[in-house]
C-alpha cells in the first residue's frame, strides 16, 4: 500500500497540484495584504477618511468606537467593514484568475485548420460526386470540360 501510494503522490498531476496550492495560497496572501494595506486605505482616505476595519454594527448593549473595543466587551458585531475587505479581496483575486486562465487559452488555441483541396466535384449533366481528375462521369457517361 505505501508502496501505491508513493507512486500516486509522485504523479505529475499530484505534484502539480500541490505546488499550485502552495503558490494559491501565497498569492491569496499577497492579495490580502494588497487590499487591506494598499488599496482599502487609499479608498477609505477618498470617502473621508473611512478605516472599513472599523465599520461595524453592535448586536448588544452599549456603543463602541471601535471594533477591538466592542470585542474587549464581548459584545456581537457584524463586521460589514471586514465584509467589504473580503468582497474586494476576492475581485481582485477573480480576475487576476481570469486573466491568467485568458492567457493560458490563447497559448492553448490550436491553429487554424486549413481545409484540404476538395477531391471530387460534381457532374453538371448528373449532380453525382466524381473524381476531380475524371473525363468522364460514370454514372451518366457525360464527357467532362
Amino acid at each position: 500500500m505505501l508502496k501505491e501510494f508513493r507512486e500516486f503522490a509522485m504523479r505529475g498531476n499530484v505534484v502539480d497540484l500541490a505546488i499550485g496550492v502552495i503558490i494559491g495560497g501565497a498569492f491569496g496572501k499577497i492579495i490580502a495584504s494588497l487590499v487591506n494595506d494598499v488599496l482599502m486605505p487609499a479608498i477609505g482616505l477618498l470617502l473621508g477618511k473611512v478605516d472599513f476595519t472599523n465599520l461595524f454594527i453592535t448586536l448588544g448593549p452599549g456603543t463602541f468606537a471601535t471594533l477591538a473595543d466592542a470585542k474587549k466587551a464581548g459584545v456581537a458585531t457584524l463586521n460589514y467593514g471586514i465584509f467589504l475587505n473580503t468582497i474586494i479581496e476576492f475581485a481582485i483575486v477573480a480576475f487576476a484568475v481570469f486573466m491568467l486562465v485568458r492567457q493560458i487559452n490563447r497559448l492553448k488555441r490550436p491553429e487554424p485548420v486549413v481545409e484540404a483541396a476538395p477531391t471530387t466535384k460534381d457532374c453538371p449533366f448528373c449532380k453525382t460526386a466524381i473524381p476531380i481528375a475524371a473525363t468522364r462521369c460514370p454514372h451518366c457517361t457525360s464527357q467532362m470540360q
